[in-house]
């Protein structure tokens, strides 16, 4: 079993000045008036299991967000392919796409939508910091495969 503070998602704001713990999963949200970008924050999970990596995420979303209804995920960025998840006795819905565009789309309610930039586990530090900078840019139009691209991350 992993200590809490390694395997946790980190709700960071500012992910250049704080340091991540390593196997931690990352999550990045910028909250502004409005929402014009592409992106509402970035995931970067650190292993493809979503058993692991999903419940720590759902915990930080739901202290941020509210109860989440919600979470539509690409099958191939996973190992493991469930229908729902509960956490904390609060059932989520696990929607799944077989598009492939390393995005990740959060339901709070019946139509509120955040939209996450997903990174890759193996993604170097540095590039995931580069990335999820630019996803939660105001004002950014760029989709995720151009954002993986700008910062040299591959899907695979």
């Amino acid at each position: 079993m992993t200590d809490d503070s390694e395997s946790s998602a980190k709700l960071l704001a500012d992910t250049q000045t704080h340091l991540v713990a390593p196997g931690a999963a990352v999550l990045r949200m910028q909250m502004t008036p409005r929402r014009d970008g592409t992106f509402d924050g970035a995931w970067w999970p650190r292993s493809r299991n979503l058993e692991t990596q999903l419940p720590d995420l759902i915990r930080a979303l739901t202290e941020r967000l509210g109860p989440l209804a919600r979470i539509g995920l690409d099958a191939s960025a996973w190992d493991v392919h469930t229908r729902h998840v509960i956490v904390d006795g609060h059932m989520v819905r696990i929607d799944w796409s077989a598009v492939d565009d390393s995005t990740m789309l959060i339901t709070r309610g019946r139509q509120d939508i955040f939209s996450f930039l997903l990174l890759p586990p193996q993604t170097d530090a540095s590039a995931a910091r580069a990335a999820m900078a630019r996803a939660v840019q105001d004002g950014n139009s760029a989709s995720a495969a151009e954002i993986l691209s700008a910062t040299g991350i591959t899907s695979t």
